[in-house]
């Protein structure tokens, strides 16, 4: 993938799997806009990308309001002249069940993810719709937002709204020539390594080099901040240009499209369906197959 001459801004992207992502691309040849909320993180992640022969500049922001993301913008187009990639990948965690969930736990997740990425896409596609030349935004959902998880009411309900804001602004900005998709990584980083399924091969990959073991990297799909990296390289490049409004996974050795929610089973009552009606009904027709939810637990090693 050749990405040179594109300038691209990538939120939360100090470490981990948003360091890998703007790594991939100023890798490809884009100018890149690294953003994390420690100043030092983000000397240090634009001090990497240069070294590696990379272009790159730090803004430290808090992703969430509009002033940030016009900073985000505004420091890409003085910088390097244009914007025409942004990746929203900025996020905190706040896991709580239901009953202890506070609040604050709920803003706080919801603001950064869901209304962060809302800010910085519409400064982006402002940008992108004045320059007139199209342009790409990489939404970072989760699986968490697929499926839901079990303490993530605030996550899952924010990584859920991003794919469906995907889906819209695919509309929305398709005339101008802009795509937009949601990408569900899985990878090996601080939040996966405390799954006790995962953890023991975690750290003894990192101990020893060696690559995780294909159960993980073909069952769970789970491998390297940087296995996902390639996914948001090629959907920021021309060769994605027909590729809008999708949930795209990523992670290990798979690479998977998610299917947009549709009516499974459907029945039809003239008149129209009564609670009686509904309960007589349900086992047998409509609610025969029910689906499942939550994200499938690991699948235990052999022994």
């Amino acid at each position: 993938m050749d990405l040179h001459g594109k300038v691209a801004v990538v939120t939360g992207s100090g470490r981990g799997l948003g360091f890998a992502y703007a790594r991939a691309l100023a890798a490809a040849g884009a100018s890149v806009v690294v953003n994390d909320i420690d100043a030092d993180v983000v000397d240090a992640a634009v001090d990497a990308i240069a070294s590696a022969g990379g272009k790159a500049v730090g803004v430290v922001a808090a992703v969430g309001d509009s002033e940030a993301a016009e900073r985000l913008t505004g420091t890409a187009v003085r910088e390097f002249g244009h914007l025409d990639v942004l990746v929203t990948n900025a996020g905190i965690l706040r896991d709580r069940v239901l009953w202890k969930m506070t609040d604050d736990d709920f803003d706080a997740v919801v603001k950064v993810h869901l209304r962060g990425t809302f800010t910085c896409a519409r400064a982006a596609a402002v940008r992108m719709r004045e320059q007139g030349t199209g342009g790409r935004l990489v939404l970072i959902s989760s699986p968490a937002g697929q499926r839901g998880n079990f303490g993530q009411t605030n996550y899952a309900a924010a990584k859920a709204g991003i794919v469906a804001m995907a889906r819209t602004w695919a509309m929305e900005l398709a005339r101008a020539g802009i795509t937009v998709n949601a990408v569900v990584p899985v990878a090996a980083t601080e939040m996966t390594r405390t799954v006790p399924a995962f953890a023991p091969a975690i750290e003894e990959a990192e101990r020893t080099g060696a690559p995780l073991p294909d159960r993980l990297r073909k069952d769970e799909g789970l491998g390297t901040v940087e296995d996902v990296a390639g996914l948001i390289t090629f959907l920021a490049s021309d060769a994605s240009k027909d590729v809008t409004g999708q949930a795209i996974g990523v992670g290990g050795d798979r690479l998977a499209l998610w299917s947009h929610p549709a009516e499974k089973s459907v029945a039809f009552a003239d008149g129209g369906w009564s609670a009686d009606a509904i309960a007589r009904q349900w086992h047998d027709g409509v609610g025969a197959e029910p689906e499942t939810y939550g994200i499938p637990a690991p699948k235990a090693p052999e022994a």
